[in-house]
């Protein structure tokens, strides 16, 4: 057995620091030492995006991701999306739009999503189709995904010309 290491991060905007062996993924301590069990696991292999977080603005699949390589960064699960009991527009967006079924693949659509409307405000229905590609859904179809994606988009436009 390799020894454990302490690996010091951010995550959901509180410092952390794990314990873990150097074959650990990323996913594993998010479950199974951390307990924030809203990412999920689904094909283990990087191909389907079931367990999407964001680390340092981005999306990785965290099962591809050694835990190691999150000491320092800022990661953001699906638990950190909500605002205590409100909604991210993008979770109420894929509520409304009955963008989920069975829940699975919805923690990593959400986490891609938020990263897709963080870089691109206003994207088209195929940038939408295109920046999901690399998650899966057995499902809904993606008709529904990427209506909510939109519909997120324009809730944030508004949100932000509210504010101003």
């Amino acid at each position: 057995m390799a020894k454990k290491r302490v690996v010091s991060t951010t995550v959901n905007g509180r410092a952390v620091e794990f314990l873990c062996e150097p074959r650990q993924t990323l996913l594993e301590v998010l479950r199974d030492n951390l307990d924030l069990t809203g990412t999920k696991e689904g094909c283990s292999n990087g191909n389907c995006g079931a367990c999407t977080v964001l680390m340092n603005g981005r999306p990785v699949v965290s099962c591809l991701v050694l835990a190691l390589e999150a000491e320092g960064a800022t990661l953001e699960t699906i638990e950190g999306v909500a605002k205590g009991s409100e909604l991210d527009p993008i979770q109420q967006a894929f509520l409304e739009n009955a963008a989920l079924q069975c829940g699975i693949c919805t923690p990593g659509f959400v986490m891609s999503s938020k990263a897709l409307l963080a870089e691109n405000p206003d994207p088209t229905e195929d940038e939408v189709r295109f920046y999901l590609a690399g998650n899966l859904c057995r499902c809904t179809g993606y008709d529904k995904i990427v209506r909510a994606v939109l519909d997120a988009a324009q809730r944030k436009k508004k949100a932000a010309a509210g504010a101003h």
